[in-house]
């Protein structure tokens, strides 16, 4: 963690500058306000950009990293990161999407998986770039007055405006008094940070949306608020959960990464290079073109894979995970043509012989059950025998039974 007078002005692209513009909107849902950032570019100073994480879940996902790498690219571009660690408002809890009260965690906790976020974050962010804070630091020094004040800066009828609130009181849920803390809280962090751009995912604009809104109490310039879209998981439908299994972990093996970005749709990988690459717009569009031209888009995946296996790995690691896949399914083994299905779990699982046979991989589960015991079904490019096991919704996997059957499957 470095302060702000340990800082060294970075060379910012010119203000004016259209691929600057570009590249800060590039893969965001939504900019409030262009115009406003655009004035703030001009001051030609670094601008503050917070992005705020509850430490409520410290193990990462590629889902988590799309705002992560927006910061990095606003980063390369010359602007400070402000990283904040919400060790106050995650011993509220955040009830952003949530149907349901969330229960806060004790301050022992919140301290652990802060420390592991610390561990994690920097396999993206320039850690020289990166200022980490902890909205602890203000919040701890407030008195009873100064919640108090903070509180009537808004209506329970404004906070009632925010989609899952309103939800819950019409349906007769319950809704604590401190959670309305919570919204408050976050957004008097960008009065405290004095930040000029605040990122977050597209549930979160309630919030961000009060960060401007107290700014402008407390006399500040507003802040201009910048959503991310949550990332699909490997099924291409659902948010990329780990509950659901569609997920790859930032800490997942070269192998098992490399693999599961393989995996995806051809259609999906283009997703994931907009939300996930540091590839240039320009080289991607080039990409497209080629894609259309009759490039295999397998080759694209692969340099996808290449590079985020290199970045939370090495780049030996991931010429390793690229010599093991090919070893496994290029040499001739995986065809080009290769069918994409999907099958069926309504419990939320399905065992390997129902998924063969959905798949039109074998003509019954009595020949799937044979083919398992003969060795010769295979899960991405590994062998199985346990006739039981279960695959999970979420999952997307490449099936093989025999030399010549095989089908990209994903279980919804």
């Amino acid at each position: 963690m470095m302060n702000m007078t340990e800082m060294t002005q970075p060379k910012l692209m010119p203000a004016d500058s259209t691929p600057a513009l570009a590249q800060i909107k590039r893969g965001a849902h939504e900019l409030l306000l262009e115009e406003e950032l655009i004035k703030k570019l001009a001051l030609g100073r670094p601008l503050r950009i917070k992005a705020g994480f509850d430490p409520t879940a410290p193990d990462l996902h590629l889902g988590h990293t799309v705002l992560l790498n927006k910061m990095r690219q606003l980063q390369d571009l010359g602007h400070h990161a402000l990283f904040l660690i919400g060790d106050f408002t995650g011993m509220i809890g955040d009830p952003s999407g949530k149907n349901t009260t969330r229960p806060p965690l004790s301050r022992e906790q919140v301290l652990e998986n802060a420390q592991s976020y610390r561990e994690q974050v920097f396999k993206v962010l320039d850690p020289e770039k990166t200022e980490i804070v902890f909205n602890s630091t203000w919040m701890d020094k407030f008195s009873a007055v100064d919640l108090i004040r903070l509180a009537a800066t808004h209506t329970v009828a404004q906070m009632l405006e925010r989609d899952d609130f309103s939800k819950r009181y019409k349906s007769n849920q319950p809704i604590a008094i401190h959670e309305f803390i919570y919204p408050l809280v976050q957004g008097y962090d960008s009065v405290a940070l004095k930040a000029d751009i605040e990122l977050g995912g597209t549930d979160q604009k309630f919030n961000l949306l009060m960060g401007r809104e107290l700014q402008k109490h407390y006399g500040q310039p507003s802040q201009c608020v910048l959503t991310m879209p949550l990332l699909e998981g490997l099924d291409g439908v659902n948010k990329m959960s780990k509950s659901l299994g569609n997920y790859i972990g930032i800490t997942d093996t070269p192998q098992e990464m490399f693999g599961k970005l393989m995996s995806i749709s051809d259609t999906l990988m283009w997703r994931y290079l907009e939300l996930l690459s540091f590839r240039s717009i320009g080289e991607i569009a080039n990409w497209r073109i080629e894609v259309d031209g009759g490039r295999n888009p397998r080759d694209i995946k692969v340099l996808l894979a290449q590079e985020i296996v290199a970045r939370f790995h090495s780049q030996q690691a991931a010429e390793s995970a690229l010599a093991e896949f090919e070893a496994r399914f290029r040499q001739g083994v995986l065809p080009d043509d290769m069918p994409e299905v999907a099958v069926s779990a309504p419990s939320g699982s399905i065992g390997v012989p129902q998924l063969l046979k959905q798949a039109g991989l074998v003509d019954g589960t009595s020949e799937a059950m044979r083919m398992i015991g003969q060795g010769a079904v295979k899960l991405d490019g590994e062998k199985i025998s346990d006739k039981a096991l279960q695959l999970k919704a979420g999952m997307v996997i490449v099936a093989q039974v025999g030399k010549r059957k095989f089908a990209r499957i994903t279980v919804s």
